[in-house]
């Protein structure tokens, strides 16, 4: 029985960080565990300009420093923010050529317009924003995808399935050589969509998504803090998506799509959408693959299918992780300001841990 796993240092191809005092309290979660994480734009205002993404990586680094030293680790010295910029229907061309080829992103964030949390600015359309991704094609810059239908005529469990048959198919077959990132996959149909694909196509998967269903969050209560977008799906996808995210496929990376809110902004009449999972994704991740006996295929999915997908060098360092004999005790909360956030909570007890990074 292995009770021990070396790995390469993982990176986060999904990360949202928010701004102020939560992005203070929560960057240096992140930073003790992963090396680089693709940094969501949706702040209000959203991050659209070379100038926004240069601001906000510079407060960034900023925080995680400051994170770094008032725990006394050096974890954090590596972690590199990856930066985006949010796709609006204003987009201009030049503007994200520019970004990318001055190195100040690695992709653009295409969220339909109000699909999940600080998407109001979101793309109307799909032709309002073409002459964007033919750049983009041209320039070999990835687009990150949010796929779900936004018309209010769609059920909220099929979203992500009309998007692919009415959006994200056919921009595939017109632009070919664009990169697409389907961020957060969740369906049956979505893991077969990324399988057909030929090139240019991959998807990331969450540790919320590989752990629960439907059923977790409505059955014998509504759990808020399981609320998310995409919206947890039927058993029949989860049981899809852990065999996508075990079987080795350099289609599928880690994207946790950790979400931090307060837990007053849960925990309310209309609660917010997001699952805030950086502390425990890594503890989550092994349980998952030593489940299917898929061990061996976890630095594929955590540490090398995404660089290599982003054309980037994998990491250096390696991750050491080791399997106990009682569960491990998470934090249940982290502090922010005069408020909390609530920890994504497996409804399972974890064995495996993150004993250190080196």
């Amino acid at each position: 029985m292995t009770n021990r796993l070396t790995i390469r240092q993982p990176d986060d191809w999904h990360l949202h960080l928010r701004d102020g005092v939560m992005m203070e309290s929560v960057v240096g979660v992140t930073a003790q565990h992963f090396c680089r994480a693709i940094i969501m734009p949706n702040l209000v205002p959203p991050v659209v300009s070379e100038a926004d993404a240069r601001a906000y990586a510079a407060r960034i680094e900023q925080a995680y420093r400051k994170a770094s030293s008032s725990v006394g680790t050096a974890n954090t010295a590596t972690f590199t923010p990856l930066m985006t910029l949010y796709l609006t229907d204003q987009t201009d061309p030049a503007e994200v050529v520019s970004a990318y080829g001055n190195g100040v992103i690695k992709a653009v964030k295409l969220y339909p317009a109000g699909a999940t949390t600080n998407s109001a600015s979101g793309v109307t359309s799909i032709d309002n924003v073409m002459p964007v991704l033919e750049a983009m094609a041209e320039n070999n810059i990835v687009l990150c995808i949010h796929g779900e239908i936004t018309r209010t005529s769609v059920d909220i469990f099929d979203r992500e399935k009309v998007f692919i048959d009415e959006v994200l198919g056919p921009l595939r077959q017109r632009l070919p050589e664009l990169r697409i990132v389907l961020e957060h996959v969740t369906t049956e149909h979505g893991v077969d969509f990324i399988q057909a694909q030929s090139k240019n196509t991959a998807a990331t998967i969450t540790p919320h998504h590989l752990m629960l269903n439907r059923n977790h969050m409505l059955v014998g209560g509504i759990r808020p803090h399981y609320y998310c977008l995409p919206i947890l799906k039927r058993a029949a996808h989860q049981k899809k998506l852990v065999a996508a995210a075990t079987g080795g496929d350099p289609r599928f990376f880690l994207g946790t799509d950790s979400a931090p809110h307060t837990a007053s902004t849960k925990e309310s009449a209309c609660g917010c959408a997001g699952v805030f999972n950086a502390p425990n994704t890594m503890s989550v991740l092994a349980h998952v693959f030593e489940a299917v006996q898929a061990l061996d295929k976890l630095e594929g999915f955590a540490s090398e299918h995404g660089a290599n997908f982003y054309q980037l060098p994998l990491n250096n360092r390696t991750m050491s992780l080791v399997k106990q004999n009682t569960p491990v005790q998470h934090a249940e909360q982290i502090q922010v300001g005069a408020e909390h956030v609530v920890v994504f909570d497996p409804g399972e007890p974890l064995y495996w841990s993150v004993e250190s990074v080196n």
